[in-house]
């Protein structure tokens, strides 16, 4: 089989993130039909712990600790130019150098995950394809914050959204081929003047045998009427959840004086650790398993008021044939049928459809049910990826037959 690098901004596995799910299925792809050589970030030192497995199963396999605290630092002179804080962020000078490496190698494509990657791209190297995924177009986000922030933060956030969403444009024209996470977010590049090369799509799947309900082992000590489940230090899950436990929470609490609230997910800010013991709400930190929190809740709620891309934690719940209740921005890119998501506008239709759902168990099981059928039909990673299989094949990139 050929050749091909692959760099993701962060290590791909183990794939409990989102963007580690969409980057480790998008590498397991890559593998049945190259031979993948890996370049990554590591941020978390708990994450070296994996090196091993990815080295053995990649073709080789390149990791570059990245210090959070100091690439911040690090990326404050770009407010005073046209660059992107994100861009410098991800600027390393070993990445380069193992990168600058790999280059030299006979490679018939090069993939960055992540606009923060593609600039390591550059310059091209006549022949061979370049493509990137974008996943989220992360500009929006940033416009977004800004929206919501007040000076100087307020400036902060929509400089960068417009300094990235001028990078994003470049690197669209440049690709051979770009992709986003949902038609919704390839619109929101393809709707830009500056676009000359229409951006493409490829879905998130959900690993529809990992959340099968019949396989998960019910556990007693985690039972709960409602659940969160996401990465908490992530700003969107904050904000999400924070404003559920002041606006909805409450209510909840008013009608079901003993229900239980589970904050799921690993690094909690102080913010969310103050939360734990009052009002029923438990913050549980980092878990080996999720499975279990899903399996035990009543309901999984997704709460978002600003979000990007598919949601994980949607498909996830909807997979393990559980009733959710969400924000119309936590199912963008999401297409489920009224019966199998309950999705509410505002903060006092959220509450009241959580009061009425924990007084009808009934219906809180055959939504469930319908939920996890809709998954198994639409979100599978085999029928997510066939997308991304045509457009490669599209490259002349295929020289073999994939591999079983």
């Amino acid at each position: 089989m050929d050749e091909i690098l692959l760099l993701t901004h962060r290590i791909p596995y183990p794939p409990n993130k989102g963007d580690k799910i969409r980057s480790w299925n998008l590498l397991k792809f890559l593998t049945t039909r190259f031979r993948v050589h890996l370049a990554c970030f590591v941020d978390d030192p708990q994450d070296f712990a994996h090196t091993e497995f990815l080295s053995d199963f990649c073709e080789s396999a390149h990791f570059v600790a990245l210090n959070p605290f100091l690439s911040k630092l690090k990326s404050v002179p770009a407010l005073f130019t046209s660059q992107p804080q994100s861009f410098r962020f991800y600027d390393h000078p070993k990445m380069r150098h193992e990168i600058k490496k790999l280059r030299a190698r006979p490679l018939v494509a090069e993939i960055a995950f992540s606009s923060t990657m593609a600039p390591y791209l550059e310059p091209q190297i006549e022949t061979r394809k370049r493509i990137v995924d974008f996943c989220d177009a992360d500009s929006e986000k940033w416009i977004q914050y800004a929206e919501k922030a007040t000076p100087p933060i307020s400036w902060i956030y929509g400089r960068e959204g417009h300094a990235l969403a001028q990078a994003e444009n470049t690197i669209a024209n440049w690709t051979d081929h770009s992709f986003a996470v949902s038609n919704e977010e390839a619109s929101l590049f393809n709707c830009r003047k500056e676009v000359e090369r229409q951006v493409n799509w490829y879905t998130n799947g959900v690993d529809l045998d990992y959340f099968d309900p019949s396989q998960i082992l019910p556990d007693k000590n985690k039972q709960c009427e409602v659940a969160f489940i996401g990465a908490m230090d992530y700003r969107a899950n904050i904000e999400g959840v924070t404003q559920f436990t002041k606006n909805v929470w409450p209510h909840i609490r008013d009608q079901h004086p003993s229900a239980r609230f589970h904050i799921v997910g690993s690094n909690p800010t102080n913010e969310i650790t103050a939360l734990q013991g009052t009002h029923g709400i438990n913050v549980t930190g980092r878990v080996d398993d999720v499975r279990p929190w899903l399996t035990n809740a009543s309901l999984i709620v997704a709460p978002l008021r600003v979000a990007r891309g598919v949601q994980n934690k949607v498909l996830e719940a909807m997979a393990a044939g559980k009733s959710v209740v969400a924000s119309p921005e936590a199912m963008t890119g999401i297409d489920a049928p009224a019966e199998a998501v309950f999705i509410t506008d505002t903060d006092q239709m959220m509450a009241e459809k959580i009061i009425s759902l924990l007084g009808n168990p009934t219906i809180v099981q055959q939504t469930g049910k319908i939920a996890r059928a809709h998954a198994v039909s639409n979100f599978g990673w085999d029928s997510a990826l066939k997308r991304l299989d045509d457009a490669l094949a599209e490259l002349n990139l295929f020289t073999s037959p994939p591999s079983k």
